[in-house]
């Protein structure tokens, strides 16, 4: 078999080989995160309530949120380190095994009836996420400033097929499950166990040669690709280009997670079935990642700034139709987390290609590492915070509060334009 380090060879010399690799990149990691839509979607729809039924209580029905968000944090910053060093391909692979592990482990402390096992296995499947949001950056290295945000979207609207599915298989799965012997909404981790294995699979074996050391090496090179993949008009990082991405992506995260958490909780205590929580997360998660190629041509084309504005003001929609929406309204409650996923989708993408364009090579999946830990440290504090609000005020004030917040994005960019 070829190494990579004679395939990048070849490829650093062939700007017809760099482009056709720059595609397979995009269809491998898209390949990827369909399974990984499917692993993070599935915990989504029920980590809250599978908590509830252990613990008996709602007050922290939001903690399991905040454990695999706070594991996703940490996931993250070790997962852009292996990639700074070993490349993408090894950084996720490792990531997403790791997230797979942890769904087995939820799976085993529902069946033990284990509190501290789930805890310590919600903290371990979090790394599926982190890796599954990670995996948007591999599809840059090998685009230009044009193309960037239009490859982020491309590989995070495959999650779209698996992000659907997942929360629509709950019903099944749980049915599965009990067939085998183990509570029902543990179900769901056992498909997220498989699917997050699979992602990983996939880019151990197919992600050759490495996007990442590929791009590194086209820079030692000074060969640009046909794409005009390399720019090497800056040698350093834009320090505030940095600062205003990262507080795109924290915020917009902050704000759906929060509300995202307290859905399933709220539908329940209104008298929705499973079935119908299943559905209106489904809708949640494909408004996530579904819109991400036209987010991804918007972004490009009308500018970051233009989309990061377009997520505030969605979120505070979101939020807004999520506190006013009647309680038995299960079509208003798919408008409003729809809306919430919208919102989550145009800070993302713009948020992130602000941090690609604003970084270099030398350090960039350290940097995209750091920045997703804070982005998972403002989830897991949403999470966290959600179930506590709501225990002491109701689901409204929640999503009041969280469209509000978001509102914080506009005096940010404004700041941010007057700096450059």
């Amino acid at each position: 078999m070829e190494t990579d380090n004679h395939a990048i060879g070849r490829i650093v010399h062939s700007p017809e080989k760099l482009k056709k690799m720059y595609k397979k990149v995009l269809i491998v990691v898209s390949l990827s995160q369909i399974f990984g839509g499917a692993g993070l979607a599935a915990g989504i729809t029920v980590g809250a309530l599978l908590a509830q039924q252990m613990l008996g209580t709602d007050a922290i029905a939001g903690l399991p949120s905040a454990l695999f968000t706070l594991g996703s944090a940490i996931a993250a910053f070790i997962v852009g380190k292996l990639s700074q060093r070993y490349g993408r391909r090894i950084g996720l692979t490792v990531g997403f095994l790791s997230g797979g592990l942890g769904a087995i482990g939820v799976v085993m402390a529902a069946l033990f009836n284990s509190v501290i096992l789930l805890f310590a296995s919600l903290l371990v499947y979090g790394a599926g996420t982190a890796t599954n949001l990670q995996a948007r950056y591999a599809g840059t290295d090998l685009a230009n400033k044009k193309q960037r945000a239009k490859a982020i979207s491309t590989t995070m609207v495959m999650t779209t097929f698996g992000a659907v599915a997942g929360p629509n298989l709950v019903e099944v799965m749980g049915k599965f499950a009990l067939s085998i012997g183990i509570p029902s909404l543990a179900g769901p981790f056992i498909l997220s166990a498989a699917a997050f294995i699979m992602a990983g699979l996939v880019l151990f074996i197919m992600l050759r040669p490495d996007p990442l050391l590929l791009a590194k090496s086209l820079e030692v090179h000074h060969q640009p690709d046909a794409n005009e993949a390399i720019s090497h008009s800056s040698t350093l990082p834009n320090k505030n280009g940095i600062i205003v991405g990262a507080v795109v992506m924290i915020l917009t995260q902050i704000v759906m997670v929060a509300i995202m958490t307290m859905t399933p909780i709220h539908m329940q205590h209104h008298g929705h079935h499973l079935s119908a929580v299943g559905i209106v997360i489904g809708f949640h998660v494909g408004s996530m990642y579904l819109p991400s190629l036209i987010t991804g041509i918007l972004v490009d084309k009308i500018g970051r700034t233009a989309m990061s504005i377009a997520a505030g003001v969605t979120l505070l929609l979101a939020g807004l139709v999520a506190a006013y929406a009647p309680s038995d309204s299960m079509v208003m409650l798919v408008v409003a987390l729809s809306l919430l996923g919208l919102g989550w989708n145009f800070g993302l993408i713009s948020g992130t290609a602000q941090i690609v364009d604003a970084t270099t090579l030398s350090t960039r999946a350290k940097i995209q590492g750091t920045i997703d830990v804070f982005v998972a440290l403002a989830g897991a504090t949403g999470g966290a915070l959600s179930g506590v609000i709501v225990a002491n005020s109701n689901y409204a004030v929640l999503s009041l509060t969280g469209g509000l917040l978001s509102l914080m994005l506009i005096p940010i960019i404004i700041w941010y334009r007057k700096s450059t």
